[in-house]
């Protein structure tokens, strides 16, 4: 059971992916409804320039929180058995 366990979680995102895919090429082959039934471009916002540089920027943020994070205290998320000295005597439980 170990072993279909193992088969399941590592096929599973794979048949997630292909469901998205999937998906997303259905919605591009008829289009996405309009629950507002909004016919003119006056009042939509394209995604590329605006919802874009919104993600990029988003992430940049958080890119450079981690960096920063991990360059002033390297060791604040790092497990503490890391510190403890090797003994070639003792094997780990």
């Amino acid at each position: 059971t170990l072993l279909r366990f193992f088969t399941l979680h590592f096929l599973f995102p794979f048949v997630v992916a292909a469901a998205t895919l999937v998906h997303i090429l259905f919605l591009h082959q008829t289009g996405s409804n309009n629950p507002l039934g909004i016919s003119s471009q006056v009042d939509k916002v394209p995604f590329h320039p605006y919802f874009s540089f919104k993600d990029i920027v988003g992430f940049l943020v958080m890119v450079a929180l981690l960096v920063i994070l991990t360059l002033l205290n390297p060791y604040l998320l790092g497990d503490p058995d890391n510190f403890v000295p090797a003994n070639p005597l003792v094997t780990p439980i």
